[in-house]
């Protein structure tokens, strides 16, 4: 028995393109020098642009939060702009939210120990400590809304926001909630950046201008990506509401054979495109794309996996899907495939309008 689709009808986003609502419009994006600590050297990366959040969402407070609560703030109050939705017609214990992070709180957390390590547990702030916990931003999203749903945070090494997804997906059609917020996203630290060099995972362009598609290795990113789930007898009932995609079946697996598992899950159907997804994979190589065309042959529009959205390691799936749902006009049957190193994989079928 088919389970039924659920539609993504609206999107929100921080991102290097700033903060959106809506489709992602691209345009030329270069990583860009770090200048939040010193370095020996040229440091880039895929960063945030400074701005205001309560520019975006007047009223909003961020003074003591970490940026990626801030960035979970603005994308979701962009996204139920973007849906359309007003919480005040909404029965707000039936809204659940999903955060997939696979670093959290970093920048407040690696603030806190350096500040323990200067000067002893005594000396620490108490109020941070609460901040540096990963699932702060959820709650923060959950508490600025008024929802008192499900609040679920998902750490899944390089399948978080496939997992949420997923997790957000099943929990609407058992009927435990009628509205789903997913989110997904990091922020970059120096110690994160520094962990990467040290495990010699970095691209070349992020010490230099090399063209970032000829280099091994990845570019680190930030940004956190917001999209509302609905039933889809929910949005048959409410005006002016769209669909961007509806999600199908889906899975993750931490092995097998992707091939056979895939070609079983689309039966005998063929989609008119894939998005891929590689979360930490060099920029040169797409392991991901070359499974693709494994499983759907060389016939079917393939989008590659976005450079940036590749440096977000274990978060980056919702950008990876917007971004490829932003730049295919395409309609029907389409595939949502990540794979990551030799961990495993994860899809999504979806119907595009």
């Amino acid at each position: 028995m088919n389970s039924p689709s659920v539609p993504i009808t609206g999107i929100g986003s921080v991102s290097p393109y700033g903060p959106l609502a809506g489709l992602i419009q691209q345009g030329p994006l270069e990583p860009t020098d770090v200048t939040a600590w010193t370095s020996a050297g040229q440091r880039r990366a895929f960063l945030v642009p400074p701005f205001r959040p309560a520019t975006v969402v007047p009223g909003l407070k961020t003074r003591r939060l970490d940026r990626l609560s801030a960035w979970a703030l603005v994308a979701s109050s962009l996204a139920l702009q973007d849906a359309g939705i007003d919480l005040n017609l909404v029965d707000r214990s039936r809204v659940a939210v999903f955060f997939a992070t696979a670093f959290g709180c970093v920048e407040l957390t690696e603030a806190f120990y350096l500040s323990a390590a200067a000067n002893g547990w005594n000396g620490t702030d108490p109020i941070t400590f609460p901040e540096t916990l990963a699932s702060a931003p959820a709650s923060h999203v959950s508490m600025f809304h008024g929802l008192r749903g499900p609040n679920i945070t998902v750490s899944n090494k390089y399948f978080g926001g496939e997992s949420a997804i997923l997790q957000a997906t099943c929990l609407l059609r058992q009927g435990q909630a009628d509205l789903a917020i997913v989110l997904a996203g990091d922020a970059l630290s120096r110690s994160l950046y520094s962990w990467y060099e040290e495990a010699g995972l970095l691209s070349p362009a992020c010490y230099n201008s090399h063209p970032v598609s000829e280099s091994g290795g990845f570019i680190p990113g930030e940004g956190v990506a917001a999209v509302v789930l609905e039933p889809s007898a929910r949005i048959n009932v409410r005006p002016n509401a769209r669909s961007y995609a509806r999600i199908g079946a889906g899975r993750w697996a931490a092995g097998g054979q992707p091939v056979n598992i895939i070609r079983q899950m689309l039966a005998a159907s063929v989609p008119n495109l894939t998005i891929c997804g590689g979360n930490g994979v060099p920029c040169a190589t797409s392991p991901t794309a070359t499974l693709a065309r494994e499983i759907v042959g060389d016939g079917v529009a393939i989008t590659e996996p976005h450079a940036f959205a590749t440096g977000l390691a274990g978060s980056g799936a919702l950008f990876h899907l917007i971004l490829g749902v932003s730049s295919r006009r395409v309609s029907g049957a389409a595939l949502f495939l990540s794979t990551a190193r030799n961990n495993g994989f994860a899809v999504l079928l979806l119907e595009l309008p």
